[in-house]
């Protein structure tokens, strides 16, 4: 026993030796660094709403310009956010202030989009916005809360009640109709976005992959359409139907006395859920083409967002198993941004031709589930 532990004992010494650093490092305050660390969650948060105020701007056009689309969800809307520091994440809080100029005593304003029914009534960030109709805003969950009351409000003129520089005044905020689905913003590396039907994710990784405001539409219409066509409930089908076909030949195989644990349920399900998988995303990304024109976007050079996904995640050039290949991608949009071209020159409406498109790559035994 008396020998085991000198053992260990000669061993611990001789790995702290050995793990030792053999430079002068110098000398950092504690003061220092967390001041240093201040400063940059200062800079993080407010590159944050900045890059959240580009997706809101976008995203408000997309929904606006296609809520009928949106089968009869959707709700007013008058591009504006406003927070306090109550109503902030809590890693954000402390220094919120400081990063935002926010108030803990009113709501105010971080981000109006340009050409929504909030600029028009001459509001600007800043603003301390105090009450819509009368009815204080609340200090905690103020951009749900605001929501909330908007939708059950209608889209009737509102009565907004601010502070600018000390100055109290009241402004008429007449709300648009859009489609309701939320959009959350995350900060990510991940390239990638997706919906479930009750929200849009966008990561901030591929946020940074687009060049242009009409990349971004894109995107965020690539993920409305998914939600207005279906593809989340037409999964889940072809995911059963899977499941049940497996499962009658399990239980045929076991009528003659040999059990497969349920792997025929098991590996029809998995190719249910992929069944017309690549050509829903060929779908979404046609449908979303005709969803960013109509807000307004040129389409025109948007196709060079699937080379920059393809440059980011090699993977997306060659494997096609839930997503089509880049290549594909990229050549489609410029097809659809070719259509579309032809339909404004004819004076015809940006309708976009819902016809199965069938797939021109084989699928690949890889998983490459990027946006």
């Amino acid at each position: 026993m008396r020998s085991s532990r000198w053992w260990l004992s000669l061993i611990s010494v001789l790995l702290c030796a050995g793990c030792a650093p053999v430079s002068r490092l110098p000398a950092l305050s504690a003061d220092a660094i967390e001041a240093e660390k201040r400063n940059q969650q200062i800079v993080q948060i407010r590159k944050y709403y900045a890059e959240l105020h580009r997706v809101d701007s976008v995203a408000f056009r997309i929904r606006t310009a296609n809520r009928a689309d949106c089968r009869g969800w959707e709700s007013p809307q008058i591009g504006l956010y406003a927070v306090t520091p109550q109503s902030l994440p809590r890693k954000y809080r402390s220094y919120s202030r400081e990063a935002l100029d926010i108030t803990w005593a009113r709501p105010t304003v971080i981000s109006v989009v340009d050409g929504s029914p909030a600029a028009a009534a001459g509001i600007v960030a800043g603003d301390e916005i105090i009450a819509l109709d009368g009815e204080l805003i609340l200090l905690t969950g103020t951009a749900g809360w605001m929501a909330g009351w908007l939708k059950h409000h209608g889209a009737r003129p509102v009565q907004a009640n601010l502070r600018r520089d000390g100055v109290d005044r009241t402004v008429t905020i007449n709300p648009v109709m859009g489609c309701a689905i939320p959009i959350n913003y995350i900060t990510a590396d991940d390239t990638n976005a997706y919906t479930d039907d009750k929200k849009i994710v966008i990561y901030s990784g591929i946020v940074a992959l687009t060049k242009s405001d009409a990349q971004l539409a894109h995107i965020i219409g690539h993920e409305l359409a998914h939600a207005n066509l279906g593809h989340g409930d037409k999964r889940l089908v072809n995911r059963a139907l899977g499941w049940l076909g497996g499962t009658a030949i399990d239980v045929g195989i076991l009528a003659g006395g040999i059990s497969t644990g349920g792997a025929f349920g098991k590996e029809f399900t998995k190719a249910g859920a992929l069944a017309y998988s690549v050509n829903f995303e060929r779908e979404a990304d046609y449908v979303g083409a005709y969803y960013a024109a109509r807000a307004g976007y040129e389409l025109s050079g948007v196709e060079e967002f699937w080379r920059a996904m393809g440059l980011a995640n090699p993977d997306t050039i060659r494997l096609a198993t839930t997503h089509p290949i880049t290549a594909v991608r990229f050549l489609q949009m410029q097809q659809v941004a070719a259509e579309i071209a032809d339909k404004r020159r004819r004076n015809l409406p940006l309708v976009p031709d819902l016809k199965f498109v069938p797939s021109q790559e084989e699928p690949a035994p890889a998983n490459a589930s990027q946006f």
